[in-house]
């Protein structure tokens, strides 16, 4: 029987300032760890992280998609505003 691969959407905020990222992986606890070895250009100047919001996909093309749309306009509108009510942004 074939394994499925889940995909997340995650969102990272640093511990030491109000910065924060999204980004897409297949396997979040290791991506955290690279992200926190500072192994990732864009975010190595603001490390340690910890993640404050996932979502799940059944497929990358999906993921890819969530994660542009949490970017830009009305969906990184969204995300914060729904964040900022959570206290997490």
């Amino acid at each position: 029987m074939d394994e499925k691969i889940t995909y997340h959407v995650y969102v990272l905020k640093s511990i030491n300032d109000n910065f924060h990222y999204i980004g897409h992986t297949h396997d979040l606890v290791s991506r955290l760890q690279i992200h926190n070895a500072n192994k990732v250009k864009s975010t190595k100047a603001h490390s340690p992280y910890r993640i404050i919001y996932v979502e799940d996909y059944t497929s990358r093309s999906e993921a890819c998609q969530r994660e542009s749309y949490l970017k830009k306009g009305q969906g990184n509108f969204w995300l914060r505003q729904y964040l900022k009510e959570l206290n997490l942004w």
